[in-house]
Formats: structure tokens, sequence, C-alpha cells
């Protein structure tokens, strides 16, 4: 093998490219690892000293980061350097929905995915691995070679430039991903280059047996992440239409999860009802599924898929109804605690969180939003509610228009609220001190859980009123 690897560059800082980087520092300390990213303000937490100030929250990566940062673990802004001495390439940026043009509302934009290829053709030097990381389209890679092959002939820069470009898709669960990473199911890596494919397959086995490393053809790659996370997803919205129906039949869904969940062809894994899902991905690859099958023709096949999104809105749109329903049919001038903004425990990540599409509705009805979260601050809730107004904690202003503000524990985003609505299932969720709590709350109050953690029974006895996601 005539390749030799010792400096690696990841081009973006995020939720895959900060953990996945920091441990493959940890593990392959004969590696140089360069992460870029040209926003500064997530470069400069990445260097805090202060460890509690990482961009990204996830339990262990710290200890990671603390082993690694400064020897073999470097962040930065420079680009163009990085790209210039790295033997490997990972592209992990961000591949949003496209909100306008063709495909507009499923397709993925892959702006940034064109600008990183055109960097890494002007600045790279000699044989260069280039690896998909970022989730996208099948046949990005064919685009990606293309610019790559096209750019690095007008280069008179350096005398060779070689590329090889590998799908190497993430699979890692937000709250989790330092263990997926260190123990994975499985690692994909797609491609045509053999010899490519080896040396990212040698990084590897570092850590993780090479019977779990799977290699495909590029476009088999790309599609298994895209159709991983739609099954995921489809579970989701699956159970959770199942949950309304408990609710009307008297039946409990947590009986029905285990039930249905012990059967082997089955499995236990994401029965869990709750709000709908979340995160940077499910939503987006299932949209961009569909429009892929839209693009083949593929109606029928695309119409299934954009049902499981269509659920998941629902979802979120059923809670806030009902929250208001059970209310007396108006939340105007009242105050509601909400338990929980990120899309799931163990992150701090709010992108598509049902706890966004819930408060909106809710504020929409002019009620005051009393919200706490362990991980997520008042600058992420800002940039997705918006300063509505200020907090006032006057009630029967009739007047008054939704607003919202960040309280410092469930207690103090408790005092007088007309209901408590859990919406990340967060550990200290499940060990409130109910009797403490009901005695802050303005009666008759209710307590929403939207994530099954608690015990209905013993919220009861304190003289709450309990709604539960599939129990009712």
């Amino acid at each position: 093998m005539n390749i030799l690897i010792r400096n690696i560059c990841c081009i973006g800082a995020g939720y895959v490219g900060g953990p996945t980087m920091a441990v493959l520092a940890d593990k392959c300390p004969n590696l140089q690892i360069n992460v870029v990213d040209l926003n500064s303000k997530r470069i400069d937490l990445w260097n805090n000293k202060n460890l509690e100030k990482l961009p990204i929250y996830e339990p262990g990566l710290a200890e990671i980061v603390k082993r690694c940062r400064g020897k073999n673990l470097h962040f930065s802004q420079d680009l163009e350097i990085n790209i210039a001495k790295a033997d490997m390439i990972f592209i992990s940026v961000n591949t949003p929905t496209k909100s306008r043009g063709v495909g507009a509302g499923k397709a993925s934009d892959l702006k940034w995915i064109d600008a990183c290829a055109r960097q890494i053709s002007k600045y790279s030097e000699g044989k260069t691995i280039v690896v998909e990381k970022s989730t996208l389209p099948v046949k990005t890679a064919q685009t990606i070679k293309k610019i790559l092959d096209e750019e690095k002939g007008r280069s008179k820069e350096v005398d060779f430039k070689e590329f090889s470009v590998l799908s190497n898709p993430e699979f890692l669960s937000e709250g989790n991903a330092i263990n997926d990473l260190l123990n994975p199911d499985r690692v994909l890596i797609g491609g045509d280059d053999d010899e490519s494919i080896a040396v990212l397959e040698n990084i590897y086995s570092n850590w993780i047996d090479k019977k779990r490393i799977i290699k495909t053809n590029l476009w088999s790659s790309e599609l298994s992440k895209l159709v991983a996370n739609a099954f995921l997803a489809q579970r989701i919205s699956s159970i959770n239409s199942i949950s309304s129906l408990c609710e009307e039949t008297g039946a409990d869904i947590k009986e029905v999860s285990l039930a249905i969940g012990t059967d082997k062809r089955i499995g236990e894994y994401f029965l869990n009802p709750g709000p709908g899902f979340g995160g940077s991905c499910f939503k987006k690859d299932i949209l961009n599924l569909s429009y892929i099958c839209d693009y083949y023709g593929l109606h029928e096949v695309a119409s299934y898929w954009q049902k499981v999104v269509d659920i998941n809105q629902w979802q979120n749109k059923r809670i806030s109804e009902l929250i208001v329903e059970k209310l007396f049919g108006t939340i105007t001038g009242k105050r509601i605690a909400i338990l929980g903004f990120s899309f799931k425990a163990n992150t701090n990540d709010i992108r598509e969180s049902p706890a966004i599409t819930i408060s909106k509705e809710l504020m929409l009805e002019g009620c005051h939003l009393s919200i706490y979260d362990p991980k997520v601050n008042h600058d992420q809730i800002l940039s997705v509610l918006g300063e509505i107004n200020s907090f006032t904690p006057e009630f029967n202003d009739i007047n008054n228009e939704g607003s919202w503000n960040l309280e410092e524990s469930i207690y103090s985003a408790s005092i007088n609220a007309d209901a408590v609505v859990i919406t990340t299932e967060w550990n200290e969720f499940k060990n409130i001190d109910w009797e403490r709590l009901s005695k802050d709350l303005r009666k008759p109050a209710w307590i929403f859980d939207t994530r099954c953690i608690i015990d209905v029974d013993v919220v009861k006895s304190f003289g709450l009123n309990v709604w539960r996601v599939g129990l009712g």
C-alpha cells in the first residue's frame, strides 16, 4: 500500500465532525487531526479552557477533548493550510433541506458540499482521500468527483493532484455519540478505489473489529444512511400513531409497546411513544428519500415515506391542541412550564425539536412559557422562538401575546404555572419532587407527560391532573 496517512483534516466542527474526530484522535495518537470550521465562535468554544463550554454536549466528549486537544487534536479556521497538508479529508458540513428553488422542501441543499469540493481541489496537494461524512443524497460522490477532476485540471500551482472519494456515513445517536463511535454496530465504507478503502478500514481497525466494517459501492453506502434513518423514524411515527388510539380506547401504550417489543421479529427499540422525532437527520433524510423517489417516478413510494413525516408533525400539533383543550379551552395569559427543549436527552441539540413546534403553537394562543433545560442556553431558544414581547408574571391579562423566558431549574419554571409539559426525557425529570412542585403550581394544575416517564399514580396523589401520551 503506497498511501501513508499522517494528517487528517475534517471540514465541519459540528455534532458529527467534532465528536468523530475527537475519538479518532484518541484512538490514533500517531495521526494529526485538524478540525476546521469558518464559524469563529464555534472554534473558540472548542478551544475554550473551560470544557463545560464546548459547543456540543455529549457524555464523555469533554474527557476525550481534554486528553487530545493541543497534542494531536486541533481546532482552527485555517482551511487552506490544513487542506494542503492533509492526506485524508472528511467532509462533515450541514446539508439542510432546500428552502427554495428546485426540490424546495424536500431536496438537500448541497451548497456547502459544492464549496468544500472546490476548496479541496484548489488547495490540496498530491494524493488525497476525500471522505463523505455528511448525510448526502445518493450519487453526491459522483458530483464531488466531477468537481474535483474539473478543478484540478485548471490548477497550475501543484504538479500532481489525485483524488479518491469514499462514502463513510455516520450512524450516531445524539446523547450516545461517544459510545456509538467507540462501539459501533457497524462501520460502512463505500467506494470504488480498493486501496483507499483499505486505508480507511485500517484506521478504524485501531479499535474496531474488521468484522464490523462493511464495504460497499458508493451508491449503496449513501442510500443505506437515508434508509436506516427512514426505518427508525418510521417506527417512531408508527408507535405515536398507535398512542393516539390507546388514549381513545383505554389501552396503555407502554403495555402495548412491551407486548409487541418482545416479539423478536419486531424488537424493543424505537417503540417509546413521545411528542415526535427531532434532530438534524430524520426529517431531512426522509424528505430527501421521498424527493429521490419522486425524481425516479416512484410516486407511491415517495408518498409512503412522506406520510412518516406527516404523522410526526401531526403528533406535535395534536399535543399542543390537547394542552389547550385540557386548560378549559384557553391559555391566554396563563403560565406553562416547558421542561426540556433539546430534541432528546443527553444533548444540547435543538434542531427540529418537538419542543419548538409545541412552544410556538402554545405562544400563538397567548400564554407565557417558562422553559428549563439543563443544557440548552438562552441564545439557542432565542434563535427559534424569537423575542416575542417580554415576560410578565401577571395572569388574567387577556390582551397579552405569547412570550417566554428561560429558568434555572424545574421548580423556578413551575412557580405559579397552570401546567407543566415534559418535552424531553432528561433523567432529572424522572425524579421530580412532586410534593414540592405541587405547592408551587396554580390550581387546578395539569402535568403533561409527552415522554411517558412519570408515575401517574404518584403524581395524582398530590392533587394534580395528569395526561400521559398513550394513556390519556
